[in-house]
This record gives C-alpha cells, sequence and structure tokens, in this order.
C-alpha cells in the first residue's frame, strides 16, 4: 500500500479543490469520494428510481464503473466512457446526495471499492468519512472546516459551473440539511478523526490552505 492522506470535512469546505491540488503538487493520485457518491446520485435521478426504493439504489451503486483522469489540467469524473464531470454538480443532484450516501450497503460497497483504488499507489483521498472508516490507518489525516456563509458562497460556484443560478441563503439551507444527515447517520457519520489535524479555513486563500496541507505532509 502506498502513502495515504485523508482529507474529510463538510460540503463547502474547501476540500476537494484543495485535495485535487495538493494531490498534483506532490504527484500522488487524487480521489473524490464525493463524486463516486454524486454519480450514484444521479443514476438514481436519470432512472427515475423513488429514494425509498434501496435495493434499486444499492444495485447502481455495485455496478458503478467509475474512474477519474485529469484532462487539459482538469480533473474529470467518468462513469464507463461518459464524462460526468459537470451533471454530477446540479442542485438535483446537491439535493438528493446525502440521502443516497446515507444507506449502509452504498456507502460500504463504496468504501470497499476506495479502499481497492488506495492499495497500490500514493492517494490523496477526501470525502467524510475517509480517516475514520475507509482509512483510519492514513498516514496523515485533515479536518477541514469553514464558517457556513462562507461555504455557501464556495458552492455557489459549483452551481454556476454547472449552468444553474441560486440564492445564498437557499444555498445555506441546503448546507444546514446536508450537514444535518451527514453527521447524524448511524453508519460512518461526518466526524473528525481523534488524530486529524483540523484546519478552518474560513479566513484562507486557496494558496494558503494548499501550502499549510504541503507544509505538514513534507515535515511528515
Amino acid at each position: 500500500m502506498g502513502k495515504i492522506i485523508a482529507i474529510d470535512g463538510p460540503a463547502g469546505s474547501g476540500k476537494s479543490s484543495t485535495a485535487r491540488e495538493v494531490a498534483k503538487r506532490i504527484n500522488f493520485v487524487y480521489i473524490d469520494t464525493g463524486a463516486m457518491y454524486r454519480a450514484v446520485t444521479l443514476l438514481t435521478l436519470e432512472n427515475n428510481i423513488p429514494i425509498e426504493n434501496t435495493e434499486k439504489i444499492i444495485e447502481l451503486a455495485r455496478k458503478l464503473d467509475i474512474h477519474f483522469e485529469w484532462i487539459d489540467n482538469q480533473h474529470h469524473t467518468f462513469i464507463g466512457s461518459r464524462d460526468i464531470t459537470q451533471e454530477i454538480r446540479t442542485r438535483e443532484v446537491a439535493d438528493l446526495v446525502s440521502p443516497v450516501s446515507v444507506i449502509p450497503e452504498v456507502r460500504e460497497h463504496l468504501a470497499a471499492l476506495q479502499r481497492r483504488m488506495g492499495e497500490k499507489e500514493n492517494i490523496v483521498m477526501e470525502g467524510r468519512d475517509i480517516g475514520t472508516n475507509v482509512f483510519p490507518d492514513a498516514d496523515l489525516k485533515f479536518f477541514m472546516v469553514a464558517d457556513l456563509r462562507v461555504r455557501a458562497q464556495r458552492r455557489i460556484g459549483d452551481y454556476q459551473k454547472a449552468g444553474q443560478k441560486i440564492d445564498i441563503d437557499e444555498v445555506i439551507k441546503i448546507l444546514e440539511k446536508r450537514d444535518k444527515i451527514d453527521s447524524s447517520r448511524a453508519h460512518s457519520p461526518l466526524k473528525k478523526a481523534d488524530d486529524a489535524i483540523e484546519l478552518d479555513t474560513s479566513h484562507l486563500t486557496f494558496e494558503e490552505q494548499v501550502r499549510k496541507i504541503i507544509e505538514i505532509i513534507q515535515k511528515g
């Protein structure tokens, strides 16, 4: 097994963009576990599967053929040969991803897939339960947090890239709801690992948070 850097935190804390840049600079493989849950959610929507039909959703997770590629210096998510990078960032997906993610069998299958991804290479993996459940023995663990309004402003950028306009107060409500679901679920809830380094990014620039994490990795 290679070296594993785990970065967890709530939605909008900056973990995805930061983990992606950290991985690029230290030449590690970057794995966006949130994109994996969003991919299952996208397929759930496209197949018109009600959230109550957990058996069908679990089946989608088990059959998920997902991989990541760097294209023109941008990180892309694929289901088979289909690029879903922008599709998984829509509001419709964001609204449903927590109810999909709370299904224990979905989490168990995707966690097993994530562990296989980290078996041979040096990786930076980000999500909500990487340091507590997926890789509890990770070489280094970070837990990124930020003020709710700051997180909402960052998340608006994701919606804009997906071609959607949304009010910041509405985004705040979405994040509050997602935080509640993620932190209270019975299976691998969002929480800081005891040995994780907490990083509050509320007043840090993107470059500052990337540098802070790389400095700690290099010292370790």
